[in-house]
């Protein structure tokens, strides 16, 4: 059985539909929380039980796309933690449904600010801590849709495929430092958001938040200690 017991283990983008997922299987395996949300009480909302343990943190209005914002919640972090065994970036979103000349640049710097630039920022904030106790996990969030484009969807598979390339530069950074590295693809997630968007679609078929949480916790683990830059499939049947 994974026990996290002692671990302090950050997730980005808590309150989302993974983002929660996540939180919840690390608290099920007893590791201490620090969950983040850019916006304001959500994660009170989300998680009353943890708003006065000494073992969490809720942390809100951290914006993960700026680097003055994570780099002094992590500075926090550490002062009452001392450190920091695992980041789970979580954080991201889906914009797709134009060809490329009708896509806004707007849309192309959105997916690469929310997808790529968040995992770029909190890494950097987050790996000089773990370089120093020579141990530690990252597990990114890209997607199936990284591995190859398809029609409009230009700006989300750029920004997903940047994150696997992300990973795999992390992992050949830090893999003799004690540090794993590693990202899992999604396919299609089962979520409310995505039921509502798409009302004619067979929901069997889509990947549940938990199992992919499930396969997070593995990589975070120490059983994946050899899995250095990978991107794991789970697509669920879809």
């Amino acid at each position: 059985m994974l026990d996290f017991r002692g671990r302090t283990v950050m997730v980005t983008g808590a309150t989302g539909n993974l983002g929660a997922a996540v939180a919840q299987k690390f608290l099920d395996h007893s590791a201490n929380l620090v969950l983040t949300d850019r916006g304001v009480d959500r994660l009170g909302k989300r998680y009353p039980d943890l708003l006065d343990s000494n073992q969490h943190i809720l942390a809100d209005r951290v914006d993960v796309t700026k680097p003055d914002s994570v780099n002094g919640f992590v500075e926090k972090v550490l002062d009452q933690f001392k450190h920091i065994d695992i980041l789970v970036n979580t954080v991201g979103g889906f914009s797709a449904g134009t060809i490329l000349p009708e896509t806004p640049l707007s849309t192309l710097d959105f997916m690469l600010s929310l997808n790529t630039r968040s995992v770029f920022v909190t890494s950097q904030a987050v790996l000089p801590h773990m370089t120093e106790k020579k141990h530690g996990k990252i597990v990114n969030v890209a997607a199936r849709a990284g591995l190859q484009g398809s029609a409009k969807m230009s700006a989300y598979s750029a920004s997903k495929a940047a994150v696997i390339r992300l990973t795999e530069s992390m992992a050949a950074e830090v893999k003799n430092k004690g540090i794993n590295v590693n990202c899992i693809l999604p396919g299609t997630i089962d979520t409310p958001q995505n039921r509502e968007a798409m009302p004619g679609a067979n929901y069997k078929n889509w990947v549940k938040p938990e199992s992919l949480a499930d396969v997070i916790l593995f990589l975070s683990s120490d059983s994946a200690r050899d899995i250095h830059g990978a991107a794991i499939p789970v697509y669920g049947n879809s």
